[in-house]
């Protein structure tokens, strides 16, 4: 159980990471600790929408998926077409680090609060 709880933290902390820099590198906002509650909102909305509606076929990942972006665009300034840049940053930054790690030998290679990692 401490375990687990372990990784969930230190992926989470690895995928704030990624939105921190996500919205530093397209909205210029640099507040780590709302990239963090960000990540926390985005995996709980992640598991929540994913329970309910990522069973159907095809519609429930795109669903649950729009609903993660819902939560970035709510939280940072701009628009969708800003949530999307975000997120996509965010992916392709904790991937790297993640890969990084990996290598490493330190992690495996998931993080919560940046979906589909």
């Amino acid at each position: 159980m401490i375990e687990n709880l372990i990784v969930f933290v230190v992926s989470l902390l690895i995928g704030a990471l990624g939105i921190f820099l996500g919205a530093r590198f397209v909205v210029d906002t640099d507040d780590y600790t709302y990239a963090f509650i960000t990540a926390l909102i985005g995996a709980v909305v992640w598991a929540v929408v994913g329970f309910f509606l990522g069973w159907i076929p095809l519609l429930g990942p795109l669903l649950v998926f729009v609903a993660y972006l819902a939560v970035i665009n709510a939280r940072y300034p701009g628009g969708w077409v800003d949530a999307i840049a975000i997120t996509i940053v965010a992916w392709i930054s904790v991937l790297v680090i993640l890969y990084v790690l990996a290598v490493l030998g330190i992690t495996g290679f998931e993080a919560a609060g940046v979906p589909g990692i």
